[in-house]
């Protein structure tokens, strides 16, 4: 297989975020040693699209934003508001944050049988669909506000077309990582896992330090949303090379950015 032909997955990626009194915090999860995609890096919850997640009645089940909205606010992708959901389902699956409303209206406790359903989601045993029938859930997919869009660089034996996401949640709002595909999580002001970063304690892929620099910008969660809000267009950062050093790590990534 040549770098041409190399698949390009749909991913989606949430970065979930909250105001502290050491200023705006993101959690982050850090990748499991094994796993083949960024082993031992830490990362905002996020992954592959699953075909559930452009099933009509998970679509039925979004409020705030319709299919032919998202369509067109990601440049006319087919099944856009299926990365909405996925967002949602990955950050369920991997920190354990849902991002829901029940009946009422009401964000659901996570309950000693929510954690359960989360563990089955995870051991593919249930669906979000299956969940959100359940625990008469609704999605809530305005909450989520698309701002960066990022395209593996060719060479990688694997290639995502990744949709970045921001969402806020309250300080009171816990988030545990899943213990298979993630090891540990923690909320971190992006100033600190910047720090972290460049003195080697704290990696992260090119994409994720991007993200964590935008935000040391910002004294609050309302700032980065109302910023994020603000946006004409959302730009495409599009990897065109990867150069190694004598270790093999990731030294510099060549990119192009535009607007799609």
């Amino acid at each position: 297989m040549t770098q041409d032909d190399v698949p390009i997955r749909q991913a989606a990626t949430i970065m979930l975020l909250r105001d502290s009194d050491a200023g705006v915090q993101t959690y982050m999860l850090r990748r499991n040693r094994r796993t083949v995609f960024g082993p031992g890096m830490h990362v905002f919850p996020g992954g592959a699209l699953d075909p559930q997640d452009s099933d009509p009645e998970i679509l039925a089940r979004c409020d705030g934003l319709s299919p032919d909205m998202a369509r067109r606010i990601l440049g006319g992708v087919e099944d856009g508001l299926a990365l909405w959901v996925s967002a949602l389902r990955e950050c369920f699956e991997e920190a354990g944050v849902l991002i829901a409303t029940d009946a009422e209206g009401r964000q659901p406790s996570i309950t000693a049988e929510l954690r359960a359903a989360r563990d089955a989601l995870n051991a593919g045993e249930r669906s979000l669909l299956d969940i959100c029938r359940a625990f008469d859930l609704r999605l809530p997919v305005d909450r989520l506000c698309y701002y960066s869009h990022w395209i593996t660089p060719r060479g990688e034996p694997r290639r995502y077309s990744t949709r970045f996401f921001a969402c806020s949640v309250d300080a009171g709002q816990a988030a545990t990582h899943d213990g298979s595909e993630t090891v540990a999580g923690e909320w971190v002001t992006p100033a600190r896992a910047v720090e972290r970063n460049e003195a080697g304690e704290f990696p992260m892929m090119p994409p994720t330090l991007v993200q964590m620099r935008f935000l040391c910008a910002y004294d609050t969660v309302e700032q980065v949303m109302d910023e994020i809000r603000g946006m004409a267009k959302v730009p495409t950062v599009e990897g065109e090379k990867i150069e190694f050093d004598e270790q093999g790590n990731i030294e510099r990534v060549v990119m192009r950015s535009y607007f799609s």
